[in-house]
Order: C-alpha cells, then sequence, then structure tokens
C-alpha cells in the first residue's frame, strides 16, 4: 500500500497539481507534503504549513490572507499572511476541511486565480505557489451537510492521495522499528542491536487506533 503511496507522490511532484492528502490523524500527512516539496522544482522554496482547526475564523483569515494596518482593531501594522510567505515554495492546508464556507470561498479565489486580497485591502496581489491540502475528516459527510462546499472540495481535490494508518500496514513494522532504535542510538550515543522478536509480536497484535 505505500509503494502506491510514494509512486503517487512522485506524480504530484512532476507538476503544480493541487494535492489532497487524506488519512486518519497521525499517518504522516504532513511528512508526505514535506516529501512532495523536496521532490518538486519548488524544493529550494518555503514550505510553509498552517493548522487550519486551530484559529478562530477571523483570525484564521488574517493569517491566511494577511491584513493591513488599521484593517481591525489591533491590527497596528501590516502583516503578510502565510500565503504570500509561501510565495514560490508550498503552502500546506492542514485540516483544511474545518475551515467555515465562507473561507472557503475566499480560498478558491487562490486556487482559480493564484490572487489573494489581504483583510482591509482593495488591491489584488498575484501569488506563485503549490497548494496541498490535508485532512482526517469525512468529507463525504461534511458535503451531504454543507460544510464542505462542493466547488471547494473539486478545487482541493483534484490529485487525492489517501494515507493509510499502521494497521492496514504491519509488516512495516519491522523496518520502522528499525529506522527509529537507529534514531534513539544515535541521539543517546548507545549501542542498540535490535529489537526482540516478541516485542514485534506484541507490536503485530495491537490494533493501533
Amino acid at each position: 500500500g505505500m509503494q502506491d503511496v510514494y509512486r503517487r507522490m512522485r506524480l504530484a511532484a512532476l507538476s503544480d497539481v493541487t494535492v489532497l492528502l487524506t488519512g486518519e490523524s497521525g499517518t504522516g500527512k504532513e511528512r508526505a507534503a514535506q516529501a512532495i516539496h523536496r521532490l518538486s522544482a519548488r524544493k529550494n522554496k518555503p514550505v510553509v504549513a498552517v493548522n487550519c482547526s486551530a484559529f478562530p475564523e477571523t483570525l484564521l483569515e488574517s493569517e491566511l490572507f494577511g491584513h493591513v494596518k488599521g484593517a481591525f482593531t489591533g491590527a497596528v501594522r501590516d502583516k503578510v499572511g502565510v500565503i504570500q510567505a509561501a510565495e514560490g515554495g508550498t503552502l500546506l492546508l492542514d485540516e483544511a476541511a474545518d475551515m467555515s464556507p465562507l473561507l472557503q470561498l475566499k480560498l478558491l479565489r487562490v486556487l482559480q486565480e493564484r490572487e489573494i486580497r489581504r483583510v482591509g485591502d482593495d488591491q489584488a496581489i498575484r501569488v506563485d505557489l503549490r497548494i496541498i491540502a490535508a485532512t482526517n475528516r469525512d468529507l463525504a459527510k461534511l458535503r451531504s451537510t454543507g460544510a464542505l462546499r462542493e466547488d471547494f472540495y473539486y478545487r482541493i481535490g483534484v490529485f487525492e492521495i489517501t494515507l493509510p494508518p499502521l494497521r492496514q500496514r504491519v509488516e512495516d513494522l519491522p523496518a520502522l522499528a528499525d529506522h527509529f532504535i537507529r534514531e534513539l542510538a544515535k541521539s543517546t550515543g548507545k549501542r542498540i542491536d535490535g529489537i526482540a522478536s516478541t516485542a514485534l509480536d506484541l507490536m503485530r497484535a495491537y490494533d493501533w487506533p
């Protein structure tokens, strides 16, 4: 299963296609976004991530688009948003499905026209970047309730990559265990020869929620 994920990541990196990463929490969506960026022609430009569920709607708009001085109470100076900060590189919209329909509508202009308007500004600013969206939500359910706009979904879901949970790839456990053992040995300066087969059996039997 992971080989197909890697194949699709390499394909995505060949162009500026908008990518939608789906999968449960902890499946590595942010790592996948970083890997796509590193494999792409934009690899020497910044990759900027924003967690869309971490901000209330009014603050998220300013975080994404930036604002001009005096746009609202407390806006004492101009601010560059994360979209502009990712100029030339990649923007990861983590938990993108948690945005309100109003913000989804405003992001459509970025997805379609590659331009933004800062909060309080009437001038459009052109931007050049790739957008990767990630979510652990049930998108079909969100679309049926109207929480996820159809036009927004089709713009972010151009090239979808689903990352499987660990319980669906238990054959990878020995390789993953070896990787983390090497990291632990390096960070502690200790010699660690491996992991007991009984410990691996316990890991294989775990349901990895």
